[in-house]
């Protein structure tokens, strides 16, 4: 083999090693650029895994404060609705109460104005009202300490005995009002109304109803 032959073949293998170093090296950059973006990628699901798990952390977190809230201020709401309905109630009371104490007072001087102002308790209409006035004026003539020694009975609807009152107060002696409502609980159970009371009454000799 001349020396330039010799010469072309070592420079030819020189060229073949150096081509083939070039495509391993080219060969590694891939496979190293191919795992670099795989791990990228890993990496990058599980970020986006924690952020939106953190986000339905946070989101869950702030539904339940929103409920909270709502619980609070719902309990918030229903414990004022209470008080509000109990100080009414104690209104209410206090001003019946108020109301009791001057009927009282007026039915000592004016029993017959109290009565007017029950007799819709009752059932019983204005018309009611004269027959009612006739029949008590002709028991008791409408006082509250009138007493019937020989019969026992006693106050403005002269109930027999005067102790049945009792069951309308125990203030039945002394309180007219609680009379007058005695009196007109025991005419619309027997009697229906105070003018068929009256009209017994009058049917009757000696007079009783």
């Amino acid at each position: 083999m001349s020396g330039s032959l010799v010469l072309a073949v070592v420079g030819t293998g020189a060229a073949g090693v150096q081509a083939g170093d070039q495509h391993q090296t080219a060969n590694a950059a891939f496979s190293i650029s191919t795992e670099a973006v795989s791990q990228a990628n890993e990496l990058s699901d599980t970020t986006i895994e924690d952020t939106a798990r953190l986000t339905a952390d946070r989101n869950g977190a702030v539904a339940r404060q929103a409920a909270n809230d709502g619980k609070a201020q719902a309990a918030a709401r229903a414990k004022a609705a209470a008080i509000a309905k109990a100080r009414k109630e104690a209104a209410d009371r206090a001003a019946r109460a108020a109301q009791r104490q001057a009927l009282v007072a007026t039915a000592k001087t004016n029993p017959k104005g109290a009565a007017m102002s029950i007799m819709g308790d009752f059932g019983f209409g204005a018309g009611q009202w004269g027959c009612l006035e006739q029949l008590w004026t002709g028991e008791s003539n409408w006082n509250y300490k009138a007493w019937n020694a020989g019969s026992g009975a006693g106050g403005i609807p002269q109930a027999l005995p005067a102790s049945k009152m009792s069951s309308a107060g125990a203030d039945w002696q002394t309180n007219p009002v609680t009379q007058i409502k005695w009196g007109l609980g025991y005419i619309k159970n027997v009697y229906g109304s105070p003018c068929n009371a009256w009209s017994q009454w009058q049917s009757r000799s000696p007079h009783w109803y």
